[in-house]
């Protein structure tokens, strides 16, 4: 690296811990609640993409009430309201509980310890809210700045959550490295909007193809030596 970040952030599912241990906890759930998890899906993705001009946020529209209304006509619910409390309830709130029993990568915490330790600050971003999942996690307490792109209002890889993070940390972007684990959305979106990239995935033959990320790494403690240098 030319000179050393000031600060990392971090995405949150899929980056600090495997996505198969919630996706396997989620089974039942996904079998129960099948076309209702399909269409939460394809709503995220159209707004994700800005896919027609009904996946765009109408005035005066939030993100969660936009979301719920592709749903509800994914649905053919008559209610968006109800089928957004119910998407709260079910999704937002009935995932959370899962974290107590997750297992986060291996050397995560310790990474996050010797940064801070270095003076380096730490921030998350995440596409779903983190503030119940960082404490079920043993994650709570340690950062100075924590985001949520969806009360931010656009998913990533828009650049509105990664400028917000950018303003929050009151850093230039070249300044800040994000850690993700996907290329579409973490990577780019980070490059995109300035700040450097690094790319976190258990398979390292995928580190070959990793998406214009500046580093790409499979073990926690590599993340450290490459920032600490």
């Amino acid at each position: 690296m030319e000179s050393a970040p000031e600060a990392v952030a971090f995405d949150l599912d899929g980056t600090l811990y495997p996505n198969y241990r919630l996706n396997i906890r989620l089974v039942p759930f996904a079998l129960r609640e099948l076309p209702l998890l399909v269409a939460f899906g394809r709503a995220r993705d159209r707004l994700r993409g800005g896919e027609g001009p009904d996946a765009r946020i109408l005035p005066g529209e939030d993100f969660y009430a936009a979301q719920a209304r592709l749903v509800a006509a994914a649905l053919k619910a008559p209610d968006p309201r109800r089928l957004q409390d119910r998407i709260e309830r079910l999704i937002y709130r009935g995932w959370e509980a899962h974290f107590r029993r997750i297992r986060l990568y291996p050397h995560v915490r310790e990474t996050l310890d010797r940064l801070r330790r270095a003076g380096l600050r730490l921030a998350l971003l995440s596409d779903f809210p983190p503030e119940q999942k960082l404490r079920n996690l043993g994650l709570d307490g340690i950062w100075d700045l924590v985001l949520c792109s969806e009360a931010v209002g656009a998913l990533k890889p828009a650049a509105l959550p990664f400028a917000e993070l950018v303003r929050g940390l009151g850093l230039p972007p070249g300044r800040i490295l994000y850690v993700g684990n996907s290329v579409s959305y973490d990577i780019r979106g980070a490059k995109a909007a300035g700040l450097r990239a690094a790319l976190v995935s258990p398979l390292r033959k995928s580190l070959n193809s990793a998406g214009g990320a500046d580093f790409c790494f499979y073990d926690y403690r590599k993340l450290a030596q490459y920032v600490l240098g």
